[in-house]
């Protein structure tokens, strides 16, 4: 299998390309008081995917409620002004340090497409982050499912089908096992997993997988895709 095969790019963008796990972390941090610096990682985390599954819409719509609900589970802060401090500091997470490069180089070759469970809003603000790379975007709230439903996959083929498209013309490059590596695999994509947490133990801010799907194409970042890609 070559890149040569694949014309468009699909890409999570949450995870993959923006440091969620960073907003997460600095976000509690700031927002949760004295109590929040004595927490590893693992209990923020932990305490944030149980809150989340509680309050599962639109991220721009729920995180206050995630934050309050798993800061009250900690003993942190939970008062509106902690909600509203995590809240803007979750949502200025920053790309990680390849991420912007990476898409600009590998926009020569492909068509790129975000697909992603945040909101038109909340994606605007990550695009602009990494520079405007993408040729299209899918967004939750055009789709009305969020990732790993396989319809967001559904409609986001339609789209590009619109446009020429075929499915094997398709390679989904994704962080999350959970919400896109998985379900791409089961639908007849290829994937490429962008191991962020290589060398990490368990899952971080990501909802752990039922199993681990073996990818076709496996980096830890970014920048080494596109280094691959460049190679041929």
């Amino acid at each position: 299998m070559s890149f040569a095969d694949f014309k468009v790019l699909t890409f999570d963008i949450v995870g993959t390309c923006i440091d969620f796990e960073k907003g997460i972390l600095d976000g509690f941090r700031a927002a949760g008081g004295a109590m929040a610096a004595k927490l590893a990682e693992d209990e923020i985390f932990t305490a944030y995917l149980a809150a989340r599954e509680q309050f599962p819409g639109p991220a721009s719509a729920v995180m206050r409620d995630v934050y309050l609900t798993a800061a009250r589970a900690l003993g942190l802060s939970a008062d509106d002004a902690a909600g509203d401090r995590f809240f803007r500091l979750f949502f200025t997470a920053p790309a990680f340090p390849d991420s912007a490069e990476a898409l600009k180089r590998l926009r020569r070759k492909f068509r790129l497409v975000a697909m992603t469970n945040y909101d038109r809003v909340a994606y605007t603000n990550c695009a602009n982050k990494l520079g405007l790379p993408f040729h299209d975007s899918v967004t939750l709230d055009e789709v009305g499912f969020a990732k790993p439903d396989p319809r967001f996959f559904f409609y986001n083929l339609g789209r590009q089908s619109a446009h020429g498209f075929k499915q094997e013309e398709i390679l989904h490059v994704a962080q999350s096992q959970y919400h896109d590596i998985g379900v791409a695999r089961e639908l007849g994509y290829k994937v490429c997993w962008i191991e962020r947490r290589k060398g990490l133990k368990g899952f971080g801010g990501t909802p752990v997988p039922k199993a681990v799907t073996k990818p076709d194409f496996h980096f830890a970042t970014l920048g080494e895709l596109a280094d691959a890609v460049e190679r041929g």
